[in-house]
């Protein structure tokens, strides 16, 4: 009832906002219309992270020698998966804007008494392309074996704006530069992985996929604007890719499998200006789960044993959940994988010489 009530509360003030603006009809319409989606999708998932909360653990077994890369890690959700993962002596690579803070967290772990695993920061602008190439650069010169690639940093709603290359600011950072990445990547990812333990690469995504469409014609979405369409958009194109990319290398041989992710419903800066936390504040403390239970799942598809050779799928509370129908079309997903190959200009997925 206080999740109906807050929900209510939210959609009701946003449609008079959205009517208040002054904005053509359709648009008003559009945004009305994505409002309530997300509304219901959110409240459906803050009752599956309630329901599921139980199933929402993982081990923390120790991976010495173990090199993990993770996009966003100095903040957030992605601090959390980072302590995870150094208790389990794994040394982690973190591509963040901030070097300095990602130093920080190192001290702080370490004050905290965590003595195993290490950090090694790089500096990354996960949206700008040339970025990416030259974070990959370093990071395969230093480690010429990947074990766990995790594709974390990520944006949420806010004003249309175009990256340094051209594209719509949440599709290039929460799905076109971790395209590139992981292609930039697979060969150490693959070098990594043998028949006993597959190398992994974890894409964290979102249940807003469930509210996405892959807008081909107009991608950047110049003609029509709607901050949560691209969101969702962005997320489901992520899992395409994981399950497009995962059947790729079951076909191959290689020793890698993916997953795609939903953390859940988590208190973090991603809500920070949403008509959500501007409405009703008291909401993501009182609801949500903390970053560090959202980081559970993200680190459990890294290491479970229990998801050796179970790749394509998605997580959600450490549990393998359905996507979207859409998500599941091998048509789809095979168009998008050559959409974006030819979007960034790659011949062949994986092969960078």
């Amino acid at each position: 009832m206080i999740i109906l009530c807050g929900c209510l509360v939210v959609v009701i003030a946003t449609i008079i906002a959205i009517v208040r603006s002054k904005k053509p009809m359709d648009l008003i319409m559009a945004e009305a219309k994505y409002e309530m989606i997300y509304n219901a999708m959110g409240s459906r998932a803050l009752m599956q992270d309630w329901l599921m909360h139980r199933s929402n653990k993982t081990e923390l077994l120790p991976q010495p020698g173990k090199i993990a890369v993770i996009t966003g890690g100095a903040r957030g959700i992605g601090a959390e998966v980072v302590k995870m993962l150094m208790k389990c002596d794994i040394t982690v690579v973190i591509g963040c804007r901030n070097i300095q803070s990602a130093e920080m967290m190192l001290k702080k772990y370490r004050d905290e008494e965590i003595n195993t695993g290490n950090i090694d920061p790089i500096q990354l602008d996960i949206s700008y392309l040339d970025s990416v190439r030259n974070f990959a650069a370093e990071v395969t010169k230093k480690y010429p074996k990947i074990n766990y690639l995790i594709n974390n940093a990520g944006i949420m709603f806010g004003p249309r704006i175009e990256t340094r290359d051209g594209y719509e600011s949440q599709f290039a950072t929460n799905y076109l530069g971790h395209f590139f990445l992981t292609h930039l990547l697979f060969d150490s990812l693959k070098k990594a992985g043998d028949e006993k333990c597959n190398s992994r690469i974890v894409n964290v995504s979102s249940c807003a996929h469930l509210a996405g469409d892959i807008n081909f014609e107009d991608i950047n979405y110049r003609s029509r604007y709607i901050s949560s369409e691209a969101y969702a958009q962005s997320k489901l194109a992520q899992i395409l890719f994981t399950n497009y990319l995962d059947a790729l290398c079951k076909r191959n041989g290689y020793h890698v499998q993916l997953h795609s992710i939903h953390p859940g419903i988590v208190n973090t800066e991603l809500f920070d200006g949403t008509n959500l936390k501007n409405l009703a504040p008291w909401l993501p403390n009182l609801m949500f789960k903390t970053p560090e239970q959202g980081a559970i799942p993200i680190v459990h598809a890294c290491l479970s044993s229990d998801l050796e050779g179970k790749g394509g799928t998605y997580i959600n509370n450490c549990k393998i959940f359905p996507t979207s129908e859409l998500a599941k079309g091998e048509e789809l997903q095979q168009k998008l994988f050559d959409f974006t190959n030819k979007l960034i200009g790659v011949e062949r997925f994986g092969e960078t010489l």
